[in-house]
């Protein structure tokens, strides 16, 4: 259970960690979700990635989740012939491609960046690497002077601050990529560029129309999406700080609170949270991270967020087993500090809760300040009961009990929980009771005369309800209510 680390760390896969032995070493440093990134390579890449992760899932009996990371609207540089020297001062000219023709033209892939910019707007290069000023327009091209320069590569993104771009928040890229994703049976879905809520109700709507159930994380780096931060959430079954992007979009300096802000709602509304981009960004190049990253990485999982996410760390970085290590190190540190909180929820008096089901998970948290308890055993189909507790950042580990693979995967995502696949019966009975004794003292750190709250929805497993707590000693006939 990797010493039993309660924050989740997604690694991006990418061509330094594509083979079965790279992935492998990421899950037992203690990676746990699998992201994807459809912004690069093509499908049949990631569809072999996809089944190379599944394979090793079952060979280690982990329930490992893969998200696949749609590119939204993002604006990238179209493919260069070689890199380009951009200077201060100096004139360059953007237009519409695909592919650099001409080598004194910078390509954008977006046909329609020509309408969504104006005289005097700034554009940004590679996360704000390079800055420009426009100059001028025409019909189909942009002039503009470079205010700060760089190394421009092929396919850097493209932003413009405080503009909302024509171009559609789910393309038909990324059409193509949700029916692939449910096609390979992926976990989640990331949504790039949110900047409503009926932006998550559309990529939902096609997660429907393709018969599938894959739930939908908003990725906030949008000034938009904070303005309308709540009503994403509600809808959303997850969200992530995607520092990147809107680091660029309103300004470095508001990023921590911005942060702070998104971490604190969506844990009130009980929804998945998770802090990604530029975590340990220098072991890309450096075998050891700085001390503000390592920093950084702390102040997240301080915050209350669920998972940490790397992604050019882990996807091309030239230390991704060692960048993995050290965030479960720093996790395990902060996890153990007198300055992590938990055991309790973040109440929303304005949000209505499933009234039952928040009652027995209060209830549960309470006791373990009352009762030496060594672990909350969820039972649970859907994974709702599992989710909740986890909220509350209970002091003990989650042991998620459920008769279904995609659900053990999705709940891997989930702050504290730790699933196990396990057929039982639609009542409870003496007989499961036997049988959850026998599988926690092989396959987890439970002993006999440990003492657990048994939790979840009883009898028939309710959808989405839970509603009885037991208190139980393994290995023992007594449960004690």
């Amino acid at each position: 259970m990797h010493k039993l680390m309660k924050t989740k760390i997604i690694a991006t896969i990418g061509p330094a960690t594509c083979t079965e032995e790279k992935i492998k070493e990421l899950i037992l440093a203690g990676a746990k979700i699998f992201r994807i990134n459809s912004s690069h390579e093509s499908k049949e890449i990631h569809k072999e990635r996809i089944e190379t992760i599944r394979k090793i899932s079952k060979d280690l009996n982990l329930h490992i989740p893969v998200i696949l990371d749609l590119q939204g609207p993002k604006i990238r540089v179209g493919t260069l012939n070689e890199p380009m020297e951009l200077v201060e001062d100096a004139i360059v000219v953007l237009k519409p491609a695909l592919e650099q023709e001409d080598p004194a033209i910078i390509p954008v892939d977006y046909m329609g960046i020509v309408n969504d910019v104006k005289q005097g707007d700034k554009i940004l290069l590679d996360d704000g690497k390079i800055g420009l000023t426009v100059l001028s327009l025409t019909k189909d091209s942009i002039t503009a002077k470079v205010i700060y320069g760089g190394t421009l590569k092929s396919r850097k993104g493209l932003n413009i601050p405080g503009t909302t771009a024509s171009i559609s928040a789910i393309t038909d890229k990324d059409i193509d990529f949700i029916k692939f994703a449910i096609e390979n049976n992926v976990d989640y879905l990331a949504l790039s560029f949110v900047r409503v809520k009926d932006d998550v109700v559309k990529a939902k709507s096609y997660v429907q129309k393709f018969k599938g159930e894959i739930p939908v994380i908003a990725k906030i780096e949008k000034p938009q999406a904070l303005d309308n931060l709540e009503s994403i959430i509600m809808a959303s079954d997850g969200v992530m700080v995607a520092r990147g992007d809107l680091g660029i979009e309103i300004s470095p300096e508001r990023v921590p609170i911005a942060q702070k802000q998104i971490i604190e709602m969506a844990n009130a509304h009980r929804k998945e949270v998770i802090v990604a981009t530029q975590m340990l960004e220098s072991m890309i190049e450096d075998p050891m991270p700085t001390r503000a990253e390592a920093s950084d990485v702390a102040n997240a999982i301080l915050d209350g967020t669920d998972a940490v996410m790397l992604s050019g760390e882990t996807a091309v970085g030239k230390y991704a087993l060692e960048t993995v290590s050290m965030m479960n190190m720093i996790a395990q540190n902060i996890e153990k500090s007198s300055f992590y909180k938990g055991n309790h929820f973040i109440s929303n008096k304005e949000h209505i809760y499933e009234v039952d089901s928040q009652a027995i998970a209060s209830a549960v948290i309470r006791m373990l300040s009352e009762v030496e308890i060594s672990a909350i055993v969820a039972f649970t189909r859907t994974g709702f009961t599992g989710k909740l507790l986890s909220k509350a950042k209970p002091s003990v580990p989650i042991i998620a009990i459920s008769d279904n693979e995609k659900t053990c995967r999705k709940l891997n995502l989930s702050w504290g929980i730790f699933p196990y696949l396990m057929s039982f019966e639609i009542n409870f009975t003496e007989e499961l009771l036997r049988r959850l004794d026998e599988m926690l003292m092989k396959e987890t750190f439970l002993n006999a005369g440990d003492k657990i709250i048994i939790t979840g929805g009883l009898p028939y497993l309710t959808v989405g309800k839970t509603n009885f707590l037991r208190l139980h000693q393994v290995g023992s006939s007594r449960t004690m209510f």
